[in-house]
């Protein structure tokens, strides 16, 4: 196992106490979106938040039609974004309608811009 070692001739002391405190003070916050993005790094997930998130809601059947996937396989990806917290659900009827949640929507907007505009190869 190689050795890293680091050499620097002075340490910029507000330097690292500054980011110190922002990475302190930004915890929550990190965790929140490390959560959100582990979720949408499956295709799957990503499809089904970026439907719901164009449409507003959408019930497991209608993402079901959509995506050529059988019901409990949809069912199971919502349980793990509601679970999460990536989405609300409301009833109505005997039908379950999913949203993503207020945090989540703003989070994920500006990803759901670069694929509308379907410019996302150009910006990797």
């Amino acid at each position: 196992m190689e050795n890293n070692s680091c050499i620097r001739q002075q340490a910029d002391i507000e330097q690292v106490n500054r980011c110190k405190d922002t990475v302190s003070e930004l915890g929550e916050s990190f965790d929140y979106l490390a959560n959100g993005l582990s979720l949408v790094g499956n295709s799957v997930r990503l499809k089904i938040l970026y439907l719901i998130f164009k449409e507003k809601r959408l019930c497991v059947c209608d993402l079901s039609d959509i995506l050529g996937m059988n019901i409990s396989a949809i069912s199971q990806h919502l349980r793990k974004m509601k679970d999460r917290s990536l989405l609300e659900t409301e009833r109505d009827a005997q039908t379950i309608f999913y949203s993503l949640t207020t945090e989540y929507e703003n989070m994920l907007n500006p990803f759901f811009e670069i694929l509308d505009e379907n410019k996302i190869l150009e910006t990797i």
